[in-house]
């Protein structure tokens, strides 16, 4: 997801915006008088790869703003990402809510470029995952693919999953998957496997994809052998930045980290307002 459409944005953000403002901004509406001005500007406050500028702009959509940077940007500590100027009280009002969406998803892209720069030469991608804040997945996923991730599933509706738990209730995966082909015929189907013996299942069964939950490396290496390309292979399950590059090196073609969403550290961006 490589763009975000100006309803979500307007959506998102006219929600954000009536969480934190409410009936009024008593402080800014007491202190600030309604005609005064402002010039003000956002800073990094570290290194990061940007994401969130388009949510900046529509939250101040009632000021003058100028972008100098774009999302997908690499930018080191003390750069200015865009500059302000308008009435000082939609400036002071609008802060918190443009810095949170910024913060939070300049993290996300952030932490994935670091797992895409790690394994750098690889044939592996990285895939970003279903676990999202909720109602916030599109936003966290545009944030992935603007640090260099790939989206994976963005719900249940466009991918096949037959995962642990189906696979305990249904009698055979050969049926389940046949089944979910003549349901849904345009999209892939997808199994996790937790052992070589539910690989050869998933091959047997003609999965377009297999999902190699929580496998050691030699284990990666040996499904990767036994699929031989007659499926996509994922690694998956508590890969962390100091792992990824051993089990890209198994020969996987996806891994897939939970982590660039339900982890990623909020990068430091400051609002200040121009003397």
């Amino acid at each position: 997801m490589t763009t975000l459409p100006p309803e979500l944005i307007a959506n998102v953000v006219r929600a954000a915006l009536a969480e934190d403002i409410g009936a009024g901004d008593i402080t800014t509406e007491s202190a600030i008088p309604a005609e005064a001005r402002a010039e003000a500007y956002i800073i990094a406050k570290e290194p990061c790869v940007v994401a969130g500028l388009p949510l900046v702009e529509a939250v101040f959509a009632g000021v003058r703003v100028k972008l100098l940077a774009a999302d997908g940007d690499v930018i080191e500590a003390g750069t200015r990402v865009c500059t302000l100027a308008g009435l000082a009280r939609a400036i002071l009002t609008g802060e918190r809510v443009a810095l949170n969406f910024l913060q939070r998803l300049s993290g996300i892209a952030t932490l994935t470029r670091q797992f895409v720069d790690a394994i750098a030469g690889a044939k592996a991608t990285i895939l970003d995952t279903r676990k999202t804040t909720p109602t916030l997945r599109a936003l966290e996923k545009y944030a992935v693919a603007m640090g260099g991730g790939q989206n994976h599933r963005m719900g249940l509706y466009d991918a096949v999953m037959i995962k642990d738990n189906h696979r305990a209730l249904i009698s055979r995966l050969g049926d389940a998957v046949a089944a979910a082909r003549q349901s849904h015929p345009h999209v892939p189907v997808i199994v996790e496997a937790d052992s070589l013996s539910q690989v050869e299942e998933a091959l047997a069964a003609s999965a377009n994809h297999i999902l190699l939950d929580n496998m050691t490396l030699d284990e990666l290496r040996e499904a990767v052998a036994l699929v031989a390309g007659r499926a996509k292979t994922e690694a998956s399950g508590g890969i962390r930045l100091n792992t990824v590059r051993a089990i890209a090196e198994t020969g996987v073609d996806y891994i897939s980290v939970g982590a660039l969403t339900h982890s990623a550290r909020a990068v430091d961006f400051s609002l200040e307002v121009a003397p």
